[in-house]
């Protein structure tokens, strides 16, 4: 099993693109590596942190701020803080989307097995949790899009292999969902400090 220091790892991806996907329990004599439901062959990585790194980790985890410059309704230059908490979705908003989209994953097509809803445009770049802007997908699509932009996504050999089992008017669904992007609001968080 590798080992890494926190410092080793690119701060931003936790919570985006290294999230939660099960816990570990121990006895005395053996640690239990408890794995959500999914496909998870991957290599195992065992992070070495002192109770400072703890504390950096937690809060990317779950309370990361993001800075970034926009213009009020003004038009005057004001600093906005994206918090990562304010990422839940309505559990009505995510039903809608998981029956509009037949329980299905958009991306490979899976059904009977956990689902996520994922931001066509990302949550990092200001996408809201609305209907409009959200599709079913498996854990493992989601995962792999990360926050790719959509555009992209469609075009990478991941897409591409994941989604050759979906029908036709799925695929044309995804393909549509392009010429939306510019209809989709944005949302940011004023905060003022």
């Amino acid at each position: 099993m590798k080992k890494l220091k926190l410092k080793d790892l690119n701060l931003f991806d936790i919570g985006n693109k290294i999230q939660i996907a099960g816990l570990i329990m121990s006895d005395e004599n053996v640690d239990y590596l408890c794995y959500l439901p999914g496909d998870f062959s991957k290599e195992l990585c065992c992070l070495d942190m002192d109770l400072q790194d703890w504390e950096k980790f937690t809060m990317q985890t779950d309370q990361l701020e993001t800075e970034v410059l926009t213009k009020d309704k003004t038009g005057k230059l004001a600093k906005i803080i994206l918090r990562k908490s304010n990422r839940q979705i309505e559990q009505g908003v995510s039903w809608k989307v998981f029956a509009r989209d037949s329980y299905t994953c958009r991306y490979c097509g899976i059904t009977g097995v956990p689902m996520t809803v994922d931001h066509v445009i990302c949550w990092e770049d200001s996408g809201p949790s609305i209907e409009a802007n959200l599709v079913t997908a498996c854990r493992k699509c989601n995962k792999l899009r990360g926050n790719m932009s959509y555009v992209d996504w469609l075009k990478c050999d991941a897409y591409v292999s994941r989604s050759a089992k979906l029908s036709e008017e799925v695929k044309k669904k995804n393909l549509a969902l392009m010429q939306t992007l510019g209809s989709i609001p944005r949302k940011s968080h004023m905060v003022s400090r």
